[in-house]
């Protein structure tokens, strides 16, 4: 179980990468569709907590400065250890200065940060197929590269519980 601070995605963008986990899915490849319980957003996560106090998170998250909407732009394909495959990002200016104050605000909750999280070791990215197989590399890439460069607005911010899907929008964008 882990809670994530997630930034997520202008309409346009989500219909896109929902329509890519559904060509993935017809094509045997299991996403986030279907990765447990089924309820999961298309987002970017700037910290994944294992352990946590959801009241205390969301009130250190909202006292930092809103940093409001932000253009990205998806343009890469990411294989990470176990098949986790991810869309990359190029990396605005600013992103990992914001990605840091929101692990040392929650940090300051007591929260305990993935490792993955860390400062100094968090790669953005936008999870999509979380166990692929090394046989299905080439149609993931295949459907990935058809929708790219995928040009995006962070436009909300939210924790979301990665368990159950649970979803507390944030009044701010980190």
């Amino acid at each position: 179980m882990a809670l994530g601070v997630c930034l997520l995605f202008d309409r346009r963008a989500e219909r896109a990468l929902r329509g890519l986990w559904d060509r993935l899915e017809s094509r045997g490849v299991p996403t986030l569709r279907t990765h447990t319980h089924g309820q999961h957003h298309p987002h970017m996560s700037y910290v994944v907590l294992l352990e946590w106090d959801v009241d205390e998170v969301r009130a250190a998250v909202e006292a930092l400065p809103d940093r409001g909407p932000f253009a990205i732009t998806f343009d890469a394909m990411g294989a990470f250890r176990r098949g986790r495959i991810s869309l990359v990002p190029a990396v605005p200016q600013d992103l990992v200065a914001r990605q840091q104050a929101v692990v040392e605000a929650v940090r300051g909750t007591g929260a305990f940060v993935h490792q993955h999280y860390e400062p100094g070791r968090w790669l953005p990215h936008c999870s999509l197929a979380p166990r692929a197989r090394l046989g299905q590399l080439p149609v993931v890439a295949a459907s990935v590269y058809d929708i790219l460069p995928l040009h995006t607005e962070v436009v909300r911010a939210a924790l979301i519980n990665s368990a159950t899907g649970e979803l507390w929008p944030l009044r701010t964008i980190p």
